[in-house]
């Protein structure tokens, strides 16, 4: 099941996530292949969006919530779900006053902190600071590599854009119809309109571009635009790609089964397997323990083989050292894409 040349296919995309079980070595293998693509002229950014990031450790490097030079062509992110959300907030209260009366700023604050605390409201931010940085894959960068959190935070994330599209949609069809209204009642009444008698339904308006009306539009639908932007890059196979870790162990290959389940309901395909930490066949090693840790891993290789048969995969041998720094993660680079 192994394939030659499908991991080095994948760093010519220019959105690459990279998922999986936590634990089972996704980051390293994200920032194997920042560094592979880096190596190979393309203008890298990394970006971690797991709140456990490990990114800085890997590397030897400080990272954080900035944009970090980390290598020649590479550049890494933590995202922090926190900031994130904070700024977020923030940005929604710097538009929300626009709107409105000063005497309101103090309502809108109130309101919008507690909502900073609600359900899904981290998760929403980091999905709108992703989206971002989406957009400027193949321009600003030539690959953005996500190094995702765990399994089921990420088809959360990968679902978000098309809920919050929907959810959107609705508000500008709720706002559509009630000023839809409007313009029929003013109309009516004389009110001012565009057009001729038989656009009196149609294209009749009661509200300029900069109107309170006009400004709410606009804000919903450039948000609108945004998620659907990120949408359609996701969808784009000819730009992005999955790439799925897994180790040979049951709740790995149970849990990325449900991945790969749930992603192809979104018309989402993973692109590659690379089986991680799998015990190199050379190991001198023997002994009751060792010959039966081998022999649980190869009833394990072949459920990967069956059960993920039909994505191109490849193997990456358990290390006999902590990964860490750059040459032991360019190694590991070019064995991924050479193997």
């Amino acid at each position: 099941m192994t394939t030659s040349g499908v991991v080095s296919d994948l760093i010519q995309r220019q959105i690459l996530f990279v998922g999986g079980k936590g634990g089972v070595g996704k980051t390293t293998v994200a920032a194997a292949l920042a560094l592979a693509a880096a190596d190979h002229d393309r203008n890298c950014l990394l970006v971690s969006t797991d709140p456990a990031h490990s990114l800085g450790d890997i590397f030897g490097h400080n990272i954080g919530n900035t944009e970090t030079v980390i290598a020649p062509n590479l550049t890494a992110l933590e995202i922090d779900p926190d900031s994130a959300a904070a700024a977020h907030i923030t940005l929604i209260k710097d538009q929300m006053k626009t709107l409105v009366h000063p005497r309101l700023y103090g309502e809108i604050d109130r309101q919008l902190d507690l909502a900073s605390h609600a359900p899904g409201a981290t998760e929403a931010a980091l999905l709108e600071r992703v989206s971002e940085l989406m957009a400027v894959a193949g321009s600003q960068f030539d690959i953005i590599i996500f190094d995702t959190a765990p399994s089921g935070h990420t088809v959360r994330l990968l679902s978000l854009p098309e809920v919050m599209s929907a959810w959107i949609d609705g508000l500008l069809r709720h706002r559509a119809r009630s000023d839809h209204f409007s313009s029929m009642l003013k109309n009516l009444g004389g009110g001012r309109k565009s057009g001729d008698d038989l656009s009196l339904i149609d294209a009749a308006q009661d509200h300029d571009a900069d109107s309170l009306e006009g400004r709410i539009n606009k804000l919903l639908t450039a948000r609108r635009r945004k998620f659907i932007v990120a949408r359609e890059r996701l969808l784009d196979t000819s730009m992005t790609a999955f790439l799925l870790v897994v180790n040979p162990d049951r709740l790995s290959i149970l849990e990325s089964r449900k991945t790969v389940d749930t992603l192809q309901r979104f018309d989402i395909a993973v692109s590659s397997l690379i089986i991680n930490r799998v015990l190199a066949e050379n190991i001198a090693a023997s002994g009751d323990f060792i010959d039966a840790r081998r022999a649980q891993e190869n009833d394990y290789l072949r459920e990967i083989d069956k059960t993920f048969a039909g994505i191109p995969s490849l193997i990456v041998p358990l290390k006999a050292h902590d990964v860490h720094g750059l040459d032991v993660l360019r190694a590991i680079g070019i064995e991924l894409l050479t193997t």
